[in-house]
C-alpha cells in the first residue's frame, strides 16, 4: 500500500469508547435492546444519525421517530448497530467525497441502501452470517474518504470523476493503485476491528487469493457493491453487471431481482 495511503490510515485517531462497546455487544449471541440502548444514548452523534436515518425516506415509517428506544425497536438491533458503527466511523476521518461529487449525507443514505439490500436479499435464501454481512456492507465503502482525500491531494478531481462514470472500482484502482475493499479493510486492521468483518470485506473483487471461508460472504458483498455503486445505485447498467456476477457465482437469481425491484420502487417512490 502506498505510503500517502498508509499515513493517513495511521493518522487515524483511537476508537472511541462507544464503538468499543458495540463491538463487544455486536458479538453476544444474545442483544438485548434494552442494553443497546444504554449505550447508543450514551454517545450524541449516534443519537442524531439513527433518529435522522429512521426518518428518511428509505424507510417512510406512518409517523415520525422521535426516541432511539422506537428507532430500535422499527429497525431492528443489528441493523441500529450498523449505523452506530457506520456514523462515528465517518465522523472519525472527518473528510468530504468531493473526489465522487457527493456529500456525507449521499454516503450515509447510499449506506442504508447497501445494508438494507443485504438485509433483504439475504433473509430470502436463509444465508447464515445475514447479519455479519448486514454490517459489513454498510461499512464496505469507508475507504472512499481516503480515496477521494488523495484524489484532491493530486488535483485529478476532473479526470477522476469521468473515469467515474464508466466504473467506479477500476478508476478507485486506476488513481489511488488500490481498490475501495483494500484501503477499508487496513483502515479497520488499524482499528482492531473483527477480523471477520476485515476478511469480508478486504477480499472483495480479490476471490483468487480469498480464504474459501470468505469467498461467498466476498460474493455477496461485491455483488451489493456494484448494485449499490455510490455514483450510480440501482441503475440499470448496474444491476446488469450485478445479476451477471451473481450468475457467474451461482446464485439463485430470483430472490436477487425481487430485492432490486423491491428497493427500485421504494426509492423511486420516495424520490
Amino acid at each position: 500500500m502506498s505510503k500517502k495511503i498508509i499515513e493517513k490510515i495511521d493518522s487515524l485517531p483511537p476508537l472511541p469508547k462507544s464503538v468499543i462497546e458495540l463491538e463487544k455487544f455486536r458479538k453476544l449471541p444474545d442483544k438485548d435492546p434494552e442494553e443497546l440502548l444504554k449505550i447508543i444514548q450514551k454517545d450524541p452523534l449516534i443519537v442524531t444519525t439513527l433518529l435522522r436515518v429512521a426518518n428518511s425516506s428509505m424507510f417512510a415509517f406512518r409517523s415520525k421517530v422521535d426516541t432511539v428506544h422506537r428507532a430500535i425497536s422499527l429497525l431492528g438491533v443489528n441493523f441500529c448497530i450498523s449505523i452506530a458503527l457506520g456514523s462515528v466511523v465517518q465522523d472519525l476521518i472527518k473528510s468530504n467525497l468531493e473526489a465522487y461529487n457527493i456529500t456525507t449525507d449521499d454516503f450515509m443514505e447510499n449506506s442504508n441502501l447497501a445494508s438494507s439490500f443485504v438485509n433483504n436479499w439475504l433473509s430470502t435464501i436463509n444465508f447464515e452470517d445475514k447479519d455479519e454481512l448486514v454490517l459489513a456492507a454498510f461499512l464496505q465503502e469507508v475507504g472512499k474518504f481516503i480515496i477521494s482525500d488523495v484524489v484532491i491531494e493530486n488535483n485529478e478531481i476532473n479526470e477522476f470523476q469521468k473515469a467515474l462514470k464508466t466504473d467506479t472500482s477500476k478508476a478507485e484502482n486506476e488513481f489511488v493503485g488500490f481498490t475501495c475493499a483494500k484501503i477499508t479493510a487496513n483502515i479497520f486492521k488499524h482499528w482492531k476491528l473483527d477480523p471477520n468483518l476485515i476478511f469480508s470485506i478486504g477480499f472483495v473483487q480479490d476471490l483468487d487469493t480469498c480464504p474459501k471461508e470468505f469467498i461467498k460472504k466476498c460474493q455477496v458483498l461485491e455483488i451489493t457493491k456494484i448494485s449499490c455503486d455510490i455514483v450510480n445505485p440501482l441503475d440499470d447498467n448496474n444491476i446488469q453487471k450485478a445479476i451477471n456476477k451473481a450468475i457467474e457465482y451461482n446464485f439463485d437469481i430470483e430472490p436477487l431481482m425481487n430485492t432490486i425491484d423491491s428497493l427500485k420502487v421504494k426509492t423511486s417512490n420516495n424520490a
